[in-house]
C-alpha cells in the first residue's frame, strides 16, 4: 500500500514541475508574440523563475530517485576523507543563510570548542546535513531558529539539527525515517514531501557506520 502510494505521489510530483514549464512556455510565447520589449516586463520575470524553479524541483526529484537505487544496491563506493567539521560546516550552511533569513528564521552555529577532524565521506555527509536543514528549513516557522550543534567525548562525536517552533507528534517518530512513509494528510504545514529525504538519511548514515535518531516534545 504505502509503495502504491509512493507511486502515485511520484507520479504527480513528476508532472507537476513539467506542467508549470508547459504553461510558462505558453505565456513566453505570448509575450514574444506581443510585446516589443518583452524582457522589460514584470511577467517576463516571473515566468522566468517559474522556469528556474521548475528545473530545480525536478531535478531535486531525480537525484533523490537515483539516490535511492544507489544505496539500495548496497555500493561500496564509501570514499572516506579527513575533514575539519569547524571548517567545512560554515562553509556548507552559505547557501542555507539566505534562505533562513528570507523566511525570517535564525540559523545558528553551536560547534564544539575542540576542533573536530573526523574521517567520512564528505559527499554524502553533506547530502544527510541538507537534507535535514531541508527539513527544518520546511518546518520552522517564522521568528524560530535552526541550530546546527557539534559535541565530542573521547568516543563519540554527535551532529545535530535542532529545530524550534513545531514538533513532531509522537506517533509518527517512529516512522519518519521509514521509506516511502510521509507525514499524514492533516499536517498543518502541509509538507508531505514524497517519503524520500529522510529515508535516504538514514540509508546514507547506515553507509557511513553511523546512527541518525529523532526527538521531539521539548527534547533535543
Amino acid at each position: 500500500h504505502l509503495k502504491d502510494d509512493f507511486l502515485k505521489t511520484i507520479t504527480h510530483e513528476l508532472k507537476a514541475p513539467l506542467s508549470s514549464i508547459h504553461l510558462a512556455a505558453q505565456t513566453m510565447d505570448t509575450l514574444l508574440a506581443t510585446k516589443e520589449n518583452p524582457h522589460k516586463s514584470p511577467t517576463f520575470k516571473r515566468v522566468i523563475k517559474i522556469f528556474h524553479d521548475s528545473y530545480k524541483r525536478q531535478k531535486q526529484l531525480i537525484d533523490d530517485l537515483l539516490t535511492l537505487c544507489y544505496v539500495d544496491a548496497k555500493s561500496n563506493n564509501v570514499k572516506l576523507q579527513s575533514i575539519n567539521l569547524h571548517l567545512w560546516i560554515p562553509e556548507l550552511v552559505q547557501l542555507y543563510l539566505a534562505r533562513t533569513k528570507d523566511q525570517q528564521q535564525q540559523l545558528i552555529l553551536d560547534l564544539a570548542e575542540e576542533e573536530l577532524q573526523i574521517s567520512t565521506d564528505p559527499i554524502m555527509l553533506e547530502r544527510i546535513i541538507k537534507e535535514w536543514l531541508h527539513n527544518a528549513d520546511k518546518y520552522t516557522p517564522i521568528g524560530e531558529k535552526i541550530t546546527i550543534q557539534t559535541e565530542a567525548d573521547k568516543s563519540n562525536m554527535s551532529l545535530c539539527v535542532i529545530k524550534t517552533g513545531v514538533e513532531i507528534p509522537v506517533e509518527q517518530k517512529g516512522l519518519i525515517f521509514n521509506q516511502f512513509y510521509r507525514l499524514s494528510n492533516s499536517d498543518p504545514w502541509k509538507y508531505a514531501g514524497t517519503g524520500l529525504g529522510l529515508a535516504l538519511v538514514k540509508k546514507l548514515a547506515d553507509m557511513l557506520q553511523a546512527t541518525v535518531d529523532v526527538e521531539s516534545e521539548n527534547e533535543r
